[in-house]
């Protein structure tokens, strides 16, 4: 290992890479550039020593029997020679390439990578935001094990925010027989930004089914403490919800302190700024994750996707071009692939194209549907209705969206629609798509949803423009 002398004549230590987070995006791209770079000596600096499955911080509200089996941590890295500091970076000194730590340690660097992630939005706009019993979705593995712990001794819970994170949490906590469960969301449906008005009504009955107060359309006032300790939430409409804790789920910004006093430039969504491959304005310095700015891949404009999905995506690329570009990214898009289970009901989305957006990027579409069933015959034990919408570009017809509904199944369906989205596959290929079926397992073959769908589609294509196929 290299030293280098600092200005107060004290030893730096030296690494060729310092990746800067320990969740999926640094785990990832850490853990792929060391495989491929075996010789370099690479660091990772968390701030915690264990660190938490993001999509699984919900589940430790009941799925999950205790916090500890939602568990992620470092150890490919590890095992391939990575070091590992449980620290907190405070000062970095792009020009010197230097950085140091609250424990007082000092390093230097030839690469720089943030996967700062992110943290939960405060709701300062709402009186009483600060009193005791308010509550966040952290990913911190010492936080979220404290607040799993003190929601054991609670009994009315609100949930404000119907996004994946709080419908998520608010159904895991409905399933505990002794909690009362309400959750508020802002707009007239839940999870509207990541589907169509259609199914978002769908969804909204899901939920109600689950237990949950559900309070759309209205707005969150204030919440109303007594001796400092929440008591009581009011709405705009005038209701009144006992509380004795609210979990606010309105939202993540990127981590992007640190980024933004190194002097990386900062886009309009307090992300890193960065291009294709992942490289922000100063040399030899990285932003992956939830810190670093998306691009909606259909249209084009600056967006804020932050699922572990797609920073595990974008680590993968960073780690394979660390030193060398050798996988090439032509379209740094994000396409939203979402899914969810509401009442045993599975919910899945990918393109991020919801009519709202498309109408406000005034792209054109169509769609084409089909419901059927997951297996063939029905009859089958444990079979599910299953239905499909594809959204198209009516004029290529390129698929540019898809949504679902169905049994859980649904779960690798939409990561095939996902992958004929980033390859613009049109609904005229898909007519010749080969597919592989099973009674137990798929559709018929004989009308495999996401065919019938794009069928549905190029029906829809002809009625629109007047011709032949």
């Amino acid at each position: 290992m290299i030293f280098y002398q600092n200005t107060l004549g004290g030893k730096m230590k030296h690494f060729d890479a310092i990746f800067i987070g320990g969740g999926p995006s640094g785990i990832v791209a850490a853990t792929t550039a060391k495989k491929l770079n075996p010789e370099k000596s690479f660091l990772m600096l968390k701030e915690e020593e264990k660190g938490l499955v993001p999509c699984g911080i919900p589940y430790i509200f009941h799925e999950l029997s205790d916090i500890s089996q939602n568990a992620m941590g470092p150890k490919p890295f590890i095992n391939l020679g990575g070091e590992v500091i449980n620290d907190t970076v405070e000062k970095i000194n792009l020009e010197e390439k230097s950085l140091v730590t609250k424990s007082g340690k000092d390093f230097t660097f030839e690469k720089l990578i943030f996967a700062t992630g992110s943290v939960p939005t405060e709701p300062k706009f709402i009186k009483g935001y600060r009193l005791e019993g308010v509550k966040y979705i952290k990913k911190s593995y010492n936080y979220m094990e404290s607040l799993a712990e003190k929601v054991k001794s609670v009994k009315n819970i609100i949930v404000v925010g119907g996004g994946f994170i709080g419908v998520e949490t608010a159904e895991q906590l409905a399933l505990n027989e002794d909690k009362v469960v309400s959750l508020i969301e802002a707009e007239k449906f839940c999870l509207g930004r990541a589907f169509s008005k259609q199914m978002c009504q769908t969804i909204d009955t899901d939920i109600r089914k689950t237990k949950i107060n559900l309070y759309t359309n209205v707005l969150l006032k204030e919440i109303v403490g007594e001796n400092g300790k929440v008591k009581e939430v009011l709405l705009s409409d005038g209701t009144v919800i006992k509380a004795d804790m609210v979990i606010a789920t309105i939202g993540y910004i990127p981590n992007t302190t640190l980024a933004r006093e190194a002097g990386l430039e900062i886009n309009s969504r307090n992300a890193i700024r960065v291009d294709n491959y992942l490289k922000t304005n100063k040399p030899n310095v990285y932003a992956i994750g939830d810190c670093s700015q998306t691009t909606g891949f259909i249209t084009g404009r600056t967006d804020s996707v932050m699922l572990a999905s797609t920073a595990a995506s974008e680590a993968r690329i960073l780690g394979y071009n660390l030193y060398d570009v050798s996988l090439t990214r032509p379209f740094p898009g994000a396409l939203s692939v979402f899914s969810t289970v509401l009442n045993d009901t599975a919910y899945a989305s990918a393109g991020g194209v919801v009519e709202s957006v498309l109408e406000e990027a005034t792209i054109n579409y169509i769609t084409g549907e089909f419901e059927d069933v997951d297996k063939h015959p029905g009859t089958l034990k444990d079979t599910s209705k299953l239905y499909v919408k594809l959204v198209v570009s009516p004029q290529t017809g390129i698929i540019i969206g898809c949504e679902m509904r169905g049994g859980k199944s649904i779960g690798e369906l939409i990561n095939l629609a996902a992958l004929t989205i980033e390859k613009s596959m049109t609904v005229y290929e898909m007519l010749s798509f080969q597919v592989g079926t099973h009674p137990l397992l798929t559709t018929a073959p004989t009308k495999y949803v996401l065919i019938k769908a794009a069928e549905n589609a190029i029906s829809n294509i002809k009625k629109k423009c007047n011709c032949k196929y």
